[in-house]
C-alpha cells in the first residue's frame, strides 16, 4: 500500500468515525485502539506468558483446537 493510499484510507476512516452514532461500534473501535496501546511485545512478556502462547501455538499445530461454536455450546452445557 502506498503512502498516498494510507493517507486516503485514514481520511475516509476519520470521516466515517465522525459520522458514527452507534454506541456499540464506537465502543468496539475504542477497544481496538486501547488493545493496541496495551500491546506487549514478545520481549516484554513474562516467561509464563510466553509459555502459554507457545503452548497455544503447539496445540494449534497439533489440531488440538475447537471452533468458537463448539466452545460456546460446551460452556452453555456446563
Amino acid at each position: 500500500m502506498s503512502p498516498i493510499e494510507v493517507i486516503q484510507i485514514k481520511q475516509n476512516l476519520i470521516s466515517w468515525i465522525n459520522q458514527l452514532s452507534d454506541v456499540d461500534t464506537i465502543s468496539l473501535l475504542d477497544g481496538i485502539k486501547n488493545s493496541r496501546l496495551n500491546f506487549k511485545s514478545w520481549e516484554t512478556l513474562s516467561s509464563e506468558e510466553k509459555k502459554i502462547i507457545l503452548q497455544g501455538l503447539k496445540d494449534t499445530e497439533n489440531n488440538k483446537i475447537m471452533s468458537s461454536d463448539d466452545f460456546w455450546k460446551k460452556l452453555n452445557n456446563a
